[in-house]
């Protein structure tokens, strides 16, 4: 079967979400003055740039918002979603249970609040796509859909 030459492909945003968990807990970020689902919590994470693997991304987010230093050696693959939106979206999340120095808000201009939530119990007001891909990955889903008709 060969491509509809008339069918455009399909684009997408590349992100990586870190879940930095410690005694149980999961530490998240509430975002503001982004534009995209501020008041709303989530794991340190941003987008894949150009000639970056998501290991190295996802190292270099933490380093930026949240000010430690995770080995890309050290991190877990926990998950990967497909998240219908207008952009189009594929985010990968990554376990990291060490990490050097004590996470804080290293991107005030872009979040309000750092705290750490009962794995079992985060806010309410987490991104939905997020909190689907943080439980995914702490139940050992490896995939999963998010908004879509055929997914959940």
């Amino acid at each position: 079967m060969t491509a509809n030459p008339a069918t455009p492909r399909y684009k997408a945003l590349v992100d990586v979400h870190t879940l930095l968990v410690r005694d149980g807990r999961l530490l998240l970020l509430r975002r503001a003055n982004t534009g995209y689902a501020d008041g709303s919590w989530q794991p340190p994470a941003g987008h894949l740039e150009a000639g970056e693997s998501v290991l190295a991304a996802a190292a270099r987010e933490v380093r930026e918002e949240v000010g430690v230093r995770v080995d890309p050696a050290e991190l877990r693959f926990g998950h990967v979603c497909h998240h219908r939106s207008e952009e189009g979206r594929i985010g990968f999340f990554f376990v990291a249970r060490t990490w050097d120095g004590e996470p804080y808000n290293a991107e005030p201009h872009k979040h309000d609040a750092v705290a750490w939530f009962p794995l079992a119990a985060l806010p309410s007001d987490t991104v939905a796509y997020c909190a689907a891909g943080v439980a995914d990955s702490l139940a050992g889903v490896r995939f999963g859909l998010h908004g879509w008709p055929d997914g959940r």
